[in-house]
Parts: C-alpha cells; sequence; structure tokens
C-alpha cells in the first residue's frame, strides 16, 4: 500500500497546514451553530472557509439527537430552495437561454444546504465525517429529514465515483486497526476470533480485497473473502472452518467469493459490490491463469420468510416433520427465480445483486449452512451464482430489459421435472 499511503500523507499534510491558522485571524467562531451556518455560507475567503466549517461540523457533531432534528428543519427555512426567484430565474432562462440566466438557474434550482455540506467536505476528515452524519440522519427516522438523506446520497455517489476507489489485498500483514475492521464489519459469516480471522486471510487459498477512498484511508468501504478451491464447494462449513487442509493455489481451478461486506451505514443506495467482484475477478485472472470458474457460495436471506408467506412450508414444518429434499430444492428454485415483487426483481435481497451483475443462478445447495443463523434464514439452503467474465455485462444487460434470471442447464433440468 505504499504508493496509496503516499498519497495520502501528502493529503493529510495539507490538513495539518491548514489546521496551523488562528481561527481569530478570520472573525468570530459563533456558538450558536445557526450563526456558524451563517458564516460558513456568507465568507468567500477559500482559507476562512474551511475554518468556518471546521467549526461548524464540530458543533454538529455535538448536538444531541433532538436538538439535530431542529438544526436540520433551521436549515431547510432558511437555505432551502426559494421557489419564488426559481420561478422568476426559470421564466427568464425560458425567454433568454444565455449564460448568465443559466446560472442565476443552476443556483436557485439548488437548495443552499446542498453547498454547506459541499463546504463542510472540504474540512479536516470531512467526507468521513459526512458518512457518520448521514448514518445519524438516518437512524433518526424523521420523515422530514429524507431530503438531506437523498442529498447527501447524491453527492455521495460523485464523491465515491468508482474511478476514484482504491482496490487493496487485505490479508495478515495489514495493518491492525483495519484488521479489527475486517472483524467488525463482517456482515455474513461472522468472525468470532483472531484466530477465525487468521484462518481466512494467512492461507494462501484464502484471500480478500477491499475497496478504500483516498480520504478514508483507515477504513474499508467494502470487502470480499475469496476461497481458491478445485472445484465447486456446495457448504460453507468446508470454506470457514479453522482447521483444514490448505490447498495449494496452483492445483486451484475455481474461485469462490463466499462473503462481501459493506462497511458504512451512511453509504447505503452507493452500489460497489458490482465493481468490486468484477474487479477482484479479473486481477485473479491474471494472476492465476488456471482460475477457470468464478463463483458464489450465496446465502438466502429472506427464504424462510418468502416460504411462510408464499409457500405451504414454515420453518417449523421443515424441522419437525422434516420435509424432503425436493420439496425444498423445488421452493429455492421457484423463490430464486420467479419474482413475487412489483418491480419484477428477484425475491431475494442477495440473488437481486448478483443477478443484476450479470452472474447466472447455477447451483442450489441444500444442508450447505448449518449454523443457527443459516438455519432460520434459509433451512441451511445456499446457492451458487456464477461469474462467467465473457458474458457477465451482457448478462446484466439482457436481464434489465427481460427481467428474466438467467440460469444453468442443472436449474433449467429441475425446473422441466418440477414443471414451472
Amino acid at each position: 500500500m505504499s504508493f496509496f499511503q503516499n498519497i495520502l500523507s501528502s493529503v493529510m499534510k495539507g490538513t495539518r497546514r491548514l489546521n496551523r491558522f488562528s481561527p481569530k485571524s478570520f472573525g468570530k467562531l459563533h456558538k450558536n451553530i445557526n450563526k456558524a451556518v451563517d458564516s460558513v455560507m456568507s465568507t468567500t475567503g477559500e482559507v476562512s472557509s474551511l475554518v468556518y466549517a471546521e467549526h461548524l461540523l464540530n458543533l454538529i457533531e455535538d448536538q444531541d439527537d433532538e436538538k439535530l432534528k431542529k438544526f436540520f428543519k433551521h436549515l431547510l427555512n432558511n437555505y432551502d430552495i426559494d421557489a419564488k426567484t426559481l420561478i422568476k430565474d426559470v421564466k427568464n432562462y425560458s425567454s433568454k437561454k444565455n449564460e448568465e440566466n443559466f446560472e442565476k438557474l443552476r443556483i436557485t434550482s439548488e437548495p443552499g444546504w446542498i453547498e454547506l455540506f459541499r463546504r463542510l467536505n472540504s474540512t479536516s476528515n470531512g467526507t468521513y465525517r459526512l458518512v457518520r452524519l448521514r448514518e445519524r440522519i438516518r437512524s433518526l427516522n424523521d420523515k422530514d429529514l429524507k431530503a438531506f438523506d437523498s442529498g447527501l446520497l447524491k453527492l455521495f455517489k460523485y464523491w465515491f465515483n468508482p474511478s476514484f476507489l482504491v482496490l487493496e489485498k487485505i490479508d495478515w500483514e495489514t495493518p491492525a486497526n483495519i484488521l479489527e475492521k475486517i472483524i467488525e464489519y463482517e456482515a455474513v459469516h461472522e468472525i468470532n476470533s483472531w484466530n477465525d480471522l487468521r484462518a481466512r486471510l494467512a492461507p494462501t487459498d484464502r484471500q480478500c480485497f477491499a475497496f478504500f477512498h483516498p480520504l478514508i484511508p483507515n477504513d474499508p468501504l467494502i470487502f470480499v473473502e475469496v476461497a481458491l478451491t478445485v472445484g465447486i464447494p456446495g457448504s460453507i462449513e468446508n470454506i470457514i472452518k479453522l482447521e483444514r487442509e490448505e490447498i495449494d493455489i496452483e492445483n486451484t481451478n475455481t474461485a469462490i467469493f463466499y462473503s462481501i461486506s459493506n462497511c458504512h451505514n451512511g453509504l447505503l443506495g452507493i452500489s460497489f459490490g458490482n465493481f468490486l467482484i468484477k474487479k477482484v475477478a479479473k486481477k485473479l485472472k491474471r494472476e492465476m491463469p488456471d482460475l477457470n470458474q468464478f463463483l458464489t457460495l450465496s446465502p438466502l436471506p429472506g427464504f424462510m420468510k418468502w416460504m411462510e408467506e408464499y409457500a405451504p412450508i414454515t420453518f417449523e414444518r421443515c424441522s419437525e416433520k422434516n420435509c424432503s429434499d425436493e420439496e425444498l430444492t423445488k421452493k429455492a428454485i421457484k423463490y430464486l427465480t420467479e419474482s413475487d415483487r412489483k418491480d419484477g426483481m428477484p425475491n431475494d435481497p442477495v440473488g437481486r445483486f448478483h443477478i443484476g451483475n450479470g452472474a447466472s443462478l447455477e447451483r442450489i445447495n441444500l444442508n450447505a449452512d448449518l449454523s443457527e443463523k443459516g438455519l432460520s434464514q434459509s433451512y441451511g439452503v445456499m446457492a451458487n451464482y456464477l461469474y462467467d467474465l465473457d458474458i457477465v455485462e451482457e448478462n446484466h444487460e439482457i436481464f434489465f430489459k427481460n427481467k428474466i434470471v438467467p440460469v444453468s442447464s442443472e436449474i433449467k433440468s429441475l425446473k422441466k421435472t418440477y414443471k414451472f
């Protein structure tokens, strides 16, 4: 990570130089948060704007929930779109389309608080702090604050453009502060100890990759864990168990993406995963040309709930009456390939991600996750999604046109057998 770290070091040095300026050089720093907003929005000096913005961001973070709600409602009242001015500028631009009228229309058509967020983003560690602020906004669950949630998301989609992201391999030599975050953020298969983490990172046939943003260098945005195997495993236990025989990677032919975790609730709505899996797959293929299969081993987190609502199987029935493998397989295929949603997208959230990303449903695995979580979510059923690098983009385009889930010949055969 040396080159990446050199870039970050330059960014941090610039921030430290800014912090040497005395706030007294730029006027009063108001303790009243609303007056502090006015200072940020009214100043024209580049450095003074940053000093005022840093002060305001500190004040915002110090507010309790009720005061934070009150602050945002003040912003809506005082820095939202001025409808009368907007209507006037629309009329002026409609009658005379010149650069001056366009610029006025551009400014008045955007809430003033959007520009406030841009200025806050320029402060020390401002990007990360705004991500945390959006997490707080979402946690408040106040419909009056929805505009700020969507406004920040729109800005984040620019600031976290995939071209800005840095792909880094995570291994047992990665700094401990980042490894701690891998343990904390793992969302699919819990990491219970450092030994557990070591088993996923130290062996050469187990790899992990993460996206970082240059302005958030010590905190991954998303990461994926990969098992290099011979053939397609049908059980997660064989992948994540502590005691196992390591495979010589020269003998492997398959890469299994078995866990992908988003790290920040404040970035919900930005799809990093679709870029991450494809980029990692291409990287592994360049480094290990003998790899000829790229698949997931994915949970079905909504399967049991779906069966309770749409199918005559419940978790209790499967547990107590031991529903047949055939019955469970049939329901799983129906759940994953036939949508009950208004938008026609796959029922399962993990399935929506992978199919929307250009993968195809390859195989259903029974008794694949016998953990308490796996049994309660899907009665142990997991699925393999295939990423065929030659046609993954074509699959993506075709799916969004016809909403038909692409499946393997094995799944097609089973659907014919089950007559649906």
